[in-house]
């Protein structure tokens, strides 16, 4: 630049932590958000039911197997036994060697059963005295046995537990009758197993199982996980995509898609191609219109004749033309999916205004991240930012600062934060007063009444900032004490 002093700062791009937990795509507005907590709560849900019913059937088969040994003990016992002239008779040693060694875990002992009770169900007795008890095996000779013990009715059987020297035991009873001269002898049998081992072997099982269950949960969380990643693959690569065309990176959807999502894909394919040329076809009949409504008012304006209130009203005219026309060929909204970098547009306006203020020798100081994209139609942009400048430069003294920044927004009502792309053009004029402030941006303000230097443009700056959803910002500058413009946009 001839005589012009420009300086630009790179700032680093700052950025800023989401809040949450979640980036933006895994909020919980998100089908694969819930489509993960879904399967993570059926799979916390079911296993656990799975692991407490195998806990339970494990238990429940240990005890009938555990009934069934003991069942089979009282059956070897009553093979050996006998009743001769109303005295039980047994052999000194049994043949399972755990009944005659001392405390072995397994233990047996017979009392009477008397002939009043033996049709009555289940008979508990007060205590055993010696004559009660008919005989014990030798692995019992050291232990104390309890004073209540079941008696139930002849024939029938009875499981439950009780406590040996701090650990429990089963106790399975058996009641039968012996017949001996014609005489009933019924008696009970009672065997006595420790559960120790029993008890070790359950919470061995458990503890195997619950491990094993943490781990095939574990695994399950993980492939469902994936396999939900794979199955929305072409959803997020859809995000994308839309993310490109938002961005004017690319101008379609260029990838394959699944069959469910291609209507969608060719639908917006469509839609982007014919809001192109819509757009195409109503800028160029505009340009048309301007130029048949230009000839003639040419034409008018150079006949003699024509006092200079004629003239005036005739500039006028020719202004607003000129006025609504920009304003119609503006993309605004409809231009969602074009995207133009900031800085390439930004060096051509510098460029062309150091020339045209070329004997004010103003120094520009230029900041901005790198890389930022503004949301729409490339001579909007221009438009925008060469009105704002060109007033910048009328009314600068000598400097002018150009901040090109974007910032979180948070949106009100809800937990979600937005980028905003933030324009600010200042100078070191003499600025505008707070009353000229509003009058800029009420709605009807003129032009022609905003104060020297500031005036030119506004008007087609504001409306082109109002359709893009935008805002446009004035007031007096911190730094440089003239005039400051902001435009906001979603970014």
């Amino acid at each position: 630049m001839n005589n012009v002093a420009t300086k630009r700062n790179i700032k680093p791009i700052v950025k800023v932590k989401r809040s949450g937990i979640w980036p933006k795509r895994w909020q919980a507005n998100s089908l694969k958000v819930r489509l993960i907590l879904s399967t993570l709560l059926m799979i916390i849900i079911l296993l656990p039911i799975v692991g407490v019913t195998l806990s339970n059937a494990f238990e429940q088969q240990l005890y009938i197997s555990l009934k069934n040994e003991l069942k089979a003990s009282s059956y070897s016992i009553f093979t050996v036994a006998e009743v001769e002239n109303n005295t039980l008779v047994m052999p000194e040693l049994l043949l399972d060697n755990q009944f005659n060694v001392s405390q072995s875990g397994l233990y047996a002992l017979i009392t009477t059963l008397p002939v009043s009770s033996a049709d009555i169900e289940v008979k508990q007795v007060e205590s055993i005295h010696s004559k009660d008890t008919l005989w014990q095996s030798q692995s019992l000779l050291t232990l104390t046995i309890p004073k209540l013990l079941p008696q139930p009715a002849v024939g029938t059987t009875q499981l439950t537990t009780i406590n040996l020297q701090n650990h429990q035991h089963l106790l399975y009873s058996f009641s039968v009758s012996f017949s001996g001269n014609g005489q009933a002898f019924p008696v009970t049998l009672h065997v006595i197993k420790d559960q120790q081992a029993s008890l070790a072997a359950l919470h061995h099982f458990r503890k195997q199982l619950w491990l094993w269950l943490l781990v095939l949960m574990a695994v399950f969380i993980i492939v469902q996980v994936v396999w939900l990643l794979w199955t929305l693959k072409p959803l997020t690569r859809l995000t994308h995509e839309l993310e490109s065309i938002e961005k004017g990176e690319q101008n379609a959807l260029d990838s394959r898609y699944p069959v469910e999502l291609q209507q969608v894909t060719q639908q917006l394919n469509a839609l982007l191609v014919t809001e192109e040329n819509q757009r195409n076809r109503y800028r160029n009949a505009l340009a048309d219109l301007a130029h048949s409504l230009k000839n003639p008012l040419a034409v008018i304006q150079s006949q003699p004749g024509i006092n200079s209130s004629g003239q005036e009203q005739l500039q006028r005219i020719n202004q607003i033309i000129e006025h609504q026309l920009k304003r119609a060929q503006s993309a605004g909204q409809s231009a969602w999916h074009l995207g133009v970098e900031i800085a390439p547009v930004l060096d051509k306006l510098l460029t062309t205004l150091a020339k045209i203020y070329r004997d004010k020798a103003i120094a520009f100081d230029v900041q901005f991240e790198s890389k930022l994209t503004f949301k729409g139609d490339e001579a909007d942009l221009m438009e925008m930012l060469g009105n704002i400048l060109d007033n910048a430069c009328k009314a600068a003294n000598g400097q002018v600062a150009v901040n090109v920044f974007t910032q979180k927004a948070s949106t009100q009502g809800a937990n979600i934060q937005k980028t905003k792309l933030l324009i600010e053009i200042s100078d070191d004029g003499i600025g505008i007063n707070e009353s000229q402030q509003a009058v800029i941006l009420s709605r009807g303000g003129r032009a022609d009444t905003y104060q020297a230097g500031h005036g030119i443009g506004l008007a087609i700056v504001n409306d082109l900032v109002a359709s893009y959803q935008g805002q446009l910002l004035i007031a007096n500058s911190s730094s440089l004490s003239g005039a400051a413009f902001t435009l906001i946009f979603d970014n």
